[in-house]
């Protein structure tokens, strides 16, 4: 059973792209004491927050995922052309860069 538990929490701190975003450049950024992975693709980037947080800590993240995205890969996020998986997601989005 240790050897389960073990692998689930290895796995669940592993920050994998989505398929359009394997090959893409990785980044690692702390804001506000909030760990992402930014991958940056072209003119496109996937942002991944990292870690546990609380549904009232959750209300800053998605400013931090832009700006995430605007540091690590040097361009200006499009307004208005995030994407989640799920809508209010804060876990994952999808950005569109102008380079």
């Amino acid at each position: 059973m240790r050897p389960i538990v073990l692998l689930c929490v290895l796995l669940a701190a592993c920050a994998s792209p989505a398929p359009q975003f394997f090959g893409a450049e990785r980044h690692d950024i702390t804001l506000s004491g909030i760990d992402f992975v930014v991958f940056h693709k072209e003119d496109r980037a996937e942002v991944i927050r990292l870690g546990y947080l609380s549904r009232r800590a959750r209300a800053p993240v998605p400013a931090l995922m832009i700006e995430a995205a605007e540091r690590t890969t040097g361009c200006r996020v499009i307004p208005g052309s995030a994407v989640t998986g799920l809508p209010g997601d804060t876990g994952e989005v999808r950005l569109e860069l102008d380079c």
